[in-house]
């Protein structure tokens, strides 16, 4: 298994008799081997592993764990009532039931305006959704990350299992150390708001055939917001920043671009052998290797020919030919 792709996003092993974490990261590490195998494999009876009470025991206990855990959503329930008055154990068996019964709908999550960094005056939105519906997120990334990691390219950082933003950073300066002089520096606009439901439950299918779980997924996307004003808004694209889950589902809608831009460097690729990038070079077209960090991409080139005309281009015919999303900003 990658070093970069541990299928339990870091949690440390547990000894000992099979506890949930245990349990957990045993149903983890057999979904990423499968996926790793297989490539065209699509996952069914995904389901069971999401409901189970291993699998919502340790997404509790990392909803609980987070920074947010105080804040409520649109029932103004927070992680401690939860622990305090209605005891946890019997939150977890009555989500389980009414996850296996088929009658868990997820609630609007509650918007909340926050300042974007660097003293624009814009703001950013965030969704924030129930515990409820954390715990549920929570559990699908459990199941779901280990098999999209699987097929993720090296090239993303954001949101990734042992993959942070200084990670990042070190590779951008280390292509500089191969001569990768000219640095392209793009931010994919209102990413997480306007990503497309259609596009993405697409690229979710190829891997995932259990219809209850793609059920899951599509009814938290389509779950609404309650602004801040009091008004109830239907959510017909994007994915809330807030959400557990939106992260993740960010990445399997931008792994179209991180492979076009790739794809280049794969075996049959135009910049594949040092060979195929001299004669690029010859002909006075660039050579690039891309970093991508969530919704900003960096992309590093040896030519400073028409830097800002082709990479734009390039990702466009990614994000439209292939008919996944058109969010492209430069």
């Amino acid at each position: 298994m990658p070093k970069d792709a541990p299928p339990n996003g870091g949690a440390p092993a547990e000894d000992g008799p099979v506890g949930p974490r245990r349990r957990v990261s045993e149903m983890q590490a057999k979904l990423h081997r499968w996926a790793a195998a297989d490539p065209g494999r699509r996952f069914d009876d995904l389901f069971n592993f999401v409901h189970d009470p291993a699998t919502l025991i340790v997404a509790f206990d990392r909803v609980a764990g987070n920074t947010g855990s105080r804040t409520p959503g649109v029932d103004g329930l927070t992680v401690a009532d939860v622990e305090e008055v209605i005891g946890v154990p019997g939150f977890l068996d009555d989500l389980c039931a009414r996850l296996k019964a088929g009658t868990f709908a997820p609630l609007p999550v509650r918007e909340r305006k926050i300042p974007k960094p660097g003293g624009s005056g814009k703001v950013r939105s965030l969704g924030i959704p129930t515990v409820a519906d954390r715990v549920v997120q929570a559990a699908l990334k459990l199941v779901l990350e280990p098999i999209f990691e699987a097929d993720f390219v090296p090239v993303s950082y954001g949101f990734r299992p042992m993959r942070r933003a200084h990670d990042a950073i070190a590779e951008i300066h280390q292509f500089g150390t191969h001569g990768y002089r000219w640095v392209l520096d793009a931010d994919i606009e209102a990413c997480f708001d306007t990503i497309d439901h259609a596009a993405l439950m697409d690229r979710v299918r190829r891997r995932v055939k259990d219809k209850r779980v793609l059920l899951l997924v599509k009814a938290f996307l389509k779950a609404g917001i309650l602004t801040e004003l009091g008004e109830n808004r239907e959510t017909h694209t994007g994915t809330p920043q807030g959400g557990i889950l939106s992260p993740l589902l960010a990445n399997i809608a931008l792994s179209v671009l991180d492979e076009h831009l790739h794809g280049s460097w794969q075996a049959s690729g135009s910049m594949a052998t040092s060979s195929s990038r001299a004669r690029r070079r010859r002909k006075d077209l660039p050579n690039w290797r891309v970093v991508r960090y969530a919704d900003l991409c960096r992309a590093r080139h040896r030519s400073a020919y028409a830097d800002r005309r082709i990479m734009p281009r390039e990702a466009r015919e990614a994000l439209l030919l292939k008919g996944d999303l058109a969010i492209w900003s430069a």
